[in-house]
């Protein structure tokens, strides 16, 4: 998507993602049921409003989730009904991916930069403030989705950002195939709208939720990871 874009998923009355060059929000009529890592509003809430945030690559904060709640007010949104997230992608650069079937439609929105990969399990660097290159991953769900199946779809979506990352050879600073980034964050976010009046209680891979989501999340962050690798090669130039 590019900067300053609309796109409305699940139809006329579902969420809004709309892109702008400092931030991109997804917001929904209705409230969503949220289980996430976000910095900002993180834990299991509810919201209307998700926004992942671009910050300049040498962004340091001493606090930043107190800074980026003030920055929420200044852009007219209330940091205490707000999940947000920090990124040093460029977030018009999101890829957009959805899939579905006749029990959820869900769609991966996912940010990705791989600077600062790296390999879980493996030895390296500890830092206790956070740096803002990231994969950022929110799965919106039209459907009915219980706690436990939230939890569930968070393994599942990690599952398809590593098998995304292992298809490309990311690799972290000691060539080991990455699993990651050092500062992932993940958002499921349910309309907790029923589809057949079907309710979801797992997210495995092979769950209706969980093969849509690991179908999603595959394909956005390949996408969005191979938009970064192309953008680095354009400014190499």
């Amino acid at each position: 998507m590019q900067q300053n874009t609309t796109r409305r998923l699940f139809g006329p009355q579902g969420p809004v993602l709309k892109v702008k060059k400092s931030h991109l929000t997804l917001h929904s009529p209705t409230p969503l049921a949220v289980l996430s890592s976000a910095p900002v509003g993180g834990g299991r809430r509810e919201t209307r409003t998700i926004v992942n945030r671009h910050v300049d690559k040498n962004y340091y904060e001493a606090d930043p989730i107190a800074e980026t709640q003030h920055w929420m007010e200044k852009q007219g949104l209330d940091p205490m009904e707000t999940v947000g997230m920090l990124t040093a992608v460029w977030v018009e650069q999101v890829a957009v991916v959805e899939r579905k079937s006749s029990h959820v439609h869900v769609a991966a929105i996912v940010t990705a930069g791989a600077g600062n990969a790296a390999r879980a399990g493996a030895s390296g660097p500890v830092y206790t403030q956070p740096t803002p290159g990231t994969i950022n991953i929110i799965l919106a769900v039209d459907g009915w989705v219980t706690e436990e199946a939230m939890i569930n779809a968070v393994i599942t979506v990690t599952e398809g950002k590593v098998a995304a990352m292992q298809e490309l050879s990311i690799r972290d600073g000691q060539g080991r195939i990455a699993t990651g980034t050092t500062t992932d964050a993940v958002v499921i976010a349910s309309t907790q709208k029923p589809r057949r009046g079907y309710r979801h209680v797992y997210a495995g891979t092979a769950s209706p939720l969980g093969q849509a989501a690991g179908q999603a999340v595959f394909e956005a962050v390949r996408e969005a990871l191979m938009r970064e690798r192309l953008l680095k090669e354009g400014e190499s130039w």
